[in-house]
């Protein structure tokens, strides 16, 4: 796991200052080494994680016998040992036991063909002297993160957009497009960022740029979410249990590592069955959790804490289990430094995340995560009660629309930009941009399967995209690597096969539920149960009854509280500070509205108020 930035000047060679500067502003993604190579018009650097094979064998930027290619790679490979021995056979020889040496190999055998046969979390690029093209890839999902700028005969790529800056033609500016999409969904859907000019390389796509042209880059995909024709299983069990034998071995395969290895735990499914199969294979099994002080909460929010049933799992599995409780005022403390770490806003409050991965950097360089099990297997029934009762596919967008308008919703957007802001943008189009995101959907959309299909879709495309780079930014700001064992290739390629019935239970009755009632979310599940049926019955041999039965609970603090007690003086200190800084994009008497609204208890308006909060420290950190 490392940082990785390049450049390519067609008019100019490139600076080693700069190069330096670039790949130091990833200290925190490899502190272990740092190597940088420039061959005229094109640098590349790297900052090392050391993960697999500590020695410097495992240096970067590594080259192929005769330097003819050239590879800087983030990430790691989990069938690297199954395609070692393929290579040997071809006649590639191996001087270090790293997956870097075999990927650049896969390469040289294969081009970007090779990605093809790759199954694991990377974003790398390769100088390929041989056919003068600077290559650029990223894993399926979007595990690893990879940016990129491209104007005036300047190209350059980073791991993260900090170093991206260290270019002297590369200034920080607001793009307002952007803003005004993520202040509708709390989420990017597409390429661009915050940052005028920079983008993020789609997930399961590789970018081609010439070296010697005045040709731009290209983009290609080598894999997408394909709606599949369901396997033909005899029954629920019978999926259930290959299910449950397939995520064993994933689970083995990821446990690769010569640096201390843990595990999160928190009160659910996901975590605790990867805990399970992790504990099997190593006997003092690290485990971490963050939970919640709710001294002050009140509500649903009673229900936030998940230490209790992450301890029955740490002393079931014998982890050394460790915690860390969370109060109203941490989130200020660390708000500025995450922001930094994070830049590339994205969904939810995520402070939590950043403690608990503190946590656990201090004790292993390796942690496995959850992420990804309820994307692909439904586990937000309560988000999919909205399509069960649509006539046709447009009320079926609109409905869903409105969903995830998590932040400010179409009846208020005109209140939200200043004037000027919304001049220069000459209007946001959210819901075009929302149904963009289905241009790529090849299945059906005729009744509530098939929207509820598509949801699985769209969630996976964006929503799982933005916990991703979340979990990256804020696990490597501790120079801690974090494994999805749910987005092992194998997989998601069950998920994507597996009955939707088997997921989520779709032969209730069709009911209507009054969006206006208090509590209709858990009134759904109450009739509806929880999703993620057929990974329940694959974990219920693992796990605790309790456990596999417990409801779906999202890792959140109880901020709807503290942001009307213990922390409404430091919102206000930041928000209602005439000389704030998202004052130059954003209504104060918006800001104004929403918080009265939410301090009074009309409205819970916590993910747009953390959302403004980050948005002033954004502004203060990068905006000149």
């Amino acid at each position: 796991m490392c940082g990785i930035v390049g450049v390519l000047q067609k008019r100019e060679a490139v600076s080693p200052a700069v190069l330096k500067a670039m790949t130091e502003a990833l200290v925190h993604r490899g502190p272990d080494d740092s190597g940088q190579l420039i061959d005229n018009s094109v640098g590349l650097g790297h900052r090392r994680l050391s993960v697999i094979d500590l020695s410097e064998a495992g240096r970067q930027p590594m080259s192929n016998e005769d330097g003819s290619i050239v590879i800087v790679y983030n990430g790691e490979l989990y069938n690297f040992p199954q395609l070692r021995p393929i290579l040997q056979a071809k006649g590639y020889k191996f001087h270090s036991k790293t997956d870097t040496e075999v990927l650049l190999a896969a390469y040289c055998e294969w081009g970007v063909d090779c990605l093809q046969k790759l199954n694991g979390m990377f974003a790398f690029a390769v100088l390929d002297k041989r056919n003068r093209t600077l290559v650029l890839a990223r894993d399926r999902a979007g595990i690893k993160p990879l940016y990129y700028y491209q104007r005036d005969g300047l190209f350059a790529f980073a791991s993260e957009i900090k170093a991206l800056l260290k270019h002297p033609a590369i200034s920080a500016r607001l793009n307002l497009e952007s803003l005004a999409e993520y202040m509708s969904f709390q989420n990017l859907f597409g390429e661009q960022t915050l940052f005028d000019g920079v983008k993020v390389l789609p997930p399961g796509s590789f970018l081609r740029i010439p070296i010697d042209s005045s040709k731009e880059a290209s983009i290609s995909a080598f894999w997408r979410y394909t709606h599949s024709a369901p396997d033909a299983f005899t029954s629920e069990n019978e999926c259930a249990e290959e299910l449950s034998g397939l995520l064993g071995r994933v689970v083995s395969s990821q446990l690769i590592s010569d640096a201390p290895l843990g595990t999160y735990l928190s009160g659910g499914i996901d975590s605790g069955a990867i805990a399970a199969n992790a504990a099997q294979s190593i006997d003092h099994l690290t485990s971490f959790t963050a939970g919640f002080d709710l001294s002050s909460a009140s509500g649903l929010e009673l229900g936030f804490d998940e230490r209790p049933a992450a301890e029955v799992m740490a002393n079931l599995f014998k982890t050394e289990h460790y915690e860390v409780v969370l109060h109203a005022g941490d989130m200020e403390r660390v708000l500025p430094n995450l922001i930094w770490q994070l830049e590339d806003l994205r969904v939810g409050q995520s402070y939590p995340n950043y403690y608990v991965a503190r946590l656990a950097s201090k004790f292993v360089k390796v942690v496995l995560s959850g992420v990804g099990g309820d994307e692909l297997f439904g586990g937000y029934p309560w988000r999919y009660f909205r399509h069960k009762d649509a006539k046709n596919r447009d009320e079926f967008f609109a409905n869903y629309f409105n969903y995830w308008q998590r932040l400010v919703p179409e009846s208020e957007a005109n209140q939200l930009l200043r004037d000027e802001v919304r001049a220069k943008i000459g209007g946001f189009d959210a819901f075009g941009c929302f149904k963009n995101v289905f241009d790529d959907w090849n299945g059906p959309l005729e009744d509530s399967n098939d929207f509820i299909a598509a949801s699985l879709y769209f969630e996976f495309r964006t929503f799982l995209h933005g916990l991703l780079i979340v979990e990256d930014k804020l696990s490597m700001a501790h120079s801690l690597e974090t494994r999805v064992p749910f987005l092992d290739n194998d997989l998601i390629d069950f998920a994507l096969k597996t009955p939707l019935n088997f997921k989520i239970k779709l032969d209730g009755p069709i009911e209507r539920i009054d969006e206006n009632v208090i509590g209709k979310r858990r009134a759904y599940e109450g009739r509806y149960k929880d999703g993620k049926t057929v990974l329940r019955n694959a974990t219920s041999r693992l796990l605790p009854p309790e456990i596999v039965d417990r409801t779906k609970q999202g890792f959140s603090a109880p901020d709807a509280s503290w942001f009307r007690g213990e922390s409404i003086d430091y919102i206000n200190r930041l928000l209602r500070d005439p000389k704030a800084r998202i004052n130059d994009y954003i209504q104060p008497s918006y800001v104004e509205y929403v918080l009265e609204r939410h301090c009074s208890g009309a409205e819970n308006r916590r993910l747009l108020i953390w959302s403004l909060l980050s948005l002033e420290w954004w502004c203060r950190l990068f905006l000149k």
